[in-house]
């Protein structure tokens, strides 16, 4: 392994333990590049603080959010690493509309992180299994009101 693969593999597993494991946003900007652009921007900004801002407000309606790392695959020679990981999530607050129901949720999502050769990520890529999230949500509601 070079040195490189070994600094990609920290960053991500690290950045996904501390703020997706942990929810800990105190090594946030340390992790993310002044420029950070977030190419997958779900209805807010691009830049480094609306991505924060997002992670936050995912943190207020699933505030015991927990996500575990299944697979890393690392390019070395782009700077980048592919994340598939799982999580767990109990529904607290308001979802697109839909009330909180308590209940707890399982889902799966994608993270590519392009990371510069200081160490801190300048773009990344996420996708989450949202249709999952929301069948969760709904039926358990409708199960309430059925």
């Amino acid at each position: 392994m070079t040195i490189r693969y070994e600094q990609l593999e920290t960053i991500a597993r690290r950045w996904m333990n501390e703020i997706w494991g942990k929810r800990d946003l105190t090594n946030f900007n340390d992790f993310h590049h002044p420029d950070f652009q977030d190419m997958s921007p779900a209805d807010r900004g691009t830049n480094r603080e609306s991505f924060r801002q997002g992670i936050e407000e995912t943190f207020k309606i699933f505030p015991d959010f927990l996500a575990f790392v299944e697979d890393l695959v690392i390019d070395e020679t782009k700077g980048k690493v592919a994340i598939r990981w799982s999580a767990n999530a109990t529904h607290f607050g308001d979802f697109f509309g839909l009330k909180p129901t308590n209940r707890m949720i399982n889902f799966q999502g994608i993270e590519i992180l392009s990371i510069d050769e200081v160490g801190q990520i300048i773009e990344r890529w996420g996708e989450w299994d949202g249709l999952s999230i929301l069948e969760q949500i709904t039926r358990e509601t409708e199960e309430k009101n059925g």
